[in-house]
């Protein structure tokens, strides 16, 4: 008895001695290839200035009603909401793998009416036994079981296979969260271009109906030009073709304005036309900041929520490997079963009919070609999150180098549309005059509207384009679910 207790206590103190070791590799946090600075610059563009303006960056448009937008989306988004029930998931996945440090309960209480076989030594030997001793309740066959307690087992986590567990289990939980922060982000970004474009279908539709009440005028300018005998009914026709193409443009702007209204209805959780009220009307495209502080490449794996989660996902498939191996090595239960057994239910609970076994089980596996092959699939999986890692930090860094470039190359197309515009005015009101003169003909007027109405709706497009390229550009630095939390 004192030999068994002595071998007990040292068991248990060999396995406190293994419980600070862990067996696999210790995640160490990727160093990724960034470079010193953007290759490609943009007009307005710093690395410098308040990065503050890179988490709110929404707010740098100075446009309440967009700022509403993205405050309502964040609390209704559909999609947002899907991605934090995610993490309420792998937190409790968590606690699966957690529930490893601790030991097992349960109780138990049955009732079986049995009868040993007579075929078999055992039933034989009751029933030879019974027959000797009709009076002893014991040898009866058939007889009843009563049995009342409780089973306990615990298993040591002498390598570590528990700790890896919940280590992977933070990591995933730690990747979840970054799922929700990367929803976030394109949610913010897709509420900012839906909102900047519906702004610019509307700009477009205030361009085309001014245009076509300039033409209109002109139609009836030509009218009466030809009922006095100074046109004829070509230049009437010429005039009433171009009044007809514009009005054609008109309901093409309408359908772009519904369509964006019931989009950001959707992306704020909302049923079709409950934003019309508020968005519909006529403003002002969102104008972009003076200044744009994009930060240092090397902040970007700090910000950017799909490379944190692609790190999370790294240490998760690290940690991963240390439970595979933690397989191969040996395992130690401690186990205790206790209660009360009895044929008769009156003696349950009689000190005598008490029963107990309690024991250590050590088991040392030998050989198992599964627990092997399953170190090798960890293992390769940690290559392809570390090769994924490696690709999503060059996914981000091509993103946003492509949006400074379409920054600035639009508003350099901005500017040149800008001064069409200017020359195309000026063309329109001489075209006019020499028209009234009689020095010019019909031909050159509508050639100048045309060419004005064209230079017009390819600026407000132009500013449009601008804004959605920044919000892009906000987007590839993966700021704003900061302040979403």
């Amino acid at each position: 008895m004192n030999a068994s207790r002595v071998c007990l206590g040292f068991v248990i103190a060999s396995a406190i001695a293994l419980a600070s070791c862990a067996v696999g590799p210790q995640y160490k946090q990727p160093k990724p290839n960034i470079p010193e600075a953007w290759a490609s610059g943009a007009q307005g563009v710093s690395a410098a200035g308040d990065k503050k303006s890179a988490v709110t960056w929404w707010g740098e448009f100075k446009d309440p009603t967009l700022e509403s937008l993205i405050e309502r989306a964040t609390r209704s988004n559909l999609d947002v909401r899907q991605a934090m029930l995610r993490i309420d998931e792998a937190r409790a996945q968590r606690g699966v793998a957690a529930a490893g440090f601790w030991p097992s309960v349960s109780l138990n209480a049955s009732y079986q009416r049995q009868r040993l076989s007579e075929s078999t030594q055992s039933g034989a030997l009751i029933t030879v036994a019974g027959s000797a001793f009709p009076n002893a309740a014991l040898l009866a066959n058939p007889f009843d079981q009563y049995q009342l307690g409780f089973d306990a087992s615990w298993e040591l986590d002498l390598f570590g296979r528990v700790r890896r567990s919940v280590e992977a289990a933070d990591a995933d939980s730690q990747a979840s969260l970054e799922d929700a922060h990367d929803a976030v982000v394109s949610m913010m970004a897709e509420v900012a271009r839906t909102y900047t474009e519906l702004r610019g279908a509307q700009a477009r539709l205030v361009i085309t109906q001014e245009m076509l009440r300039i033409q209109r005028d002109l139609l009836d300018l030509t009218r009466q030009r030809r009922d006095v005998g100074m046109t004829t009914d070509l230049d009437v026709e010429n005039a009433a073709a171009l009044v007809a193409s514009t009005e054609s443009q008109v309901p093409q702007f309408e359908q772009l304005i519904a369509v964006d209204i019931n989009q950001i209805s959707k992306l704020l959780g909302l049923t079709p036309g409950a934003l019309e009220g508020e968005l519909q009307g006529v403003a002002t495209i969102p104008p972009v900041p003076p200044e744009v502080p994009v930060g240092l490449p090397a902040e970007l794996a700090r910000r950017r929520p799909d490379i944190r989660r692609a790190e999370a996902r790294l240490h998760a498939a690290t940690a991963r490997i240390g439970v595979a191996t933690a397989a191969l090595f040996p395992s130690l239960t401690l186990g205790a079963s206790a209660g009360y057994q009895s044929q008769e239910s009156s003696r349950l609970t009689d000190w005598a009919s008490r029963y107990f076994a309690v024991g250590p089980k050590l088991e040392l596996p030998v050989f198992n070609g599964e627990r092997w092959a399953t170190v090798r699939v960890e293992n390769v999986r940690a290559q392809e999150a570390t090769n994924d890692y490696a690709r999503t930090v060059l996914q981000a860094l091509h993103e946003v180098d492509n949006a400074l470039v379409a920054y600035d190359r639009e508003q350099h197309r901005r500017d040149s549309l800008q001064t069409a515009v200017t020359h195309g005015e000026g063309a329109v009101q001489l075209a006019e005059q020499r028209y009234r003169s009689g020095i010019a003909s019909f031909i050159d007027v509508l050639d100048a509207q045309r060419s004005l109405q064209q230079s017009k709706l390819q600026l407000a497009e132009s500013t449009t384009t601008i804004s959605t390229n920044l919000i892009a550009l906000y987007k590839s630095l993966g700021g704003g679910w900061e302040a979403a939390q």
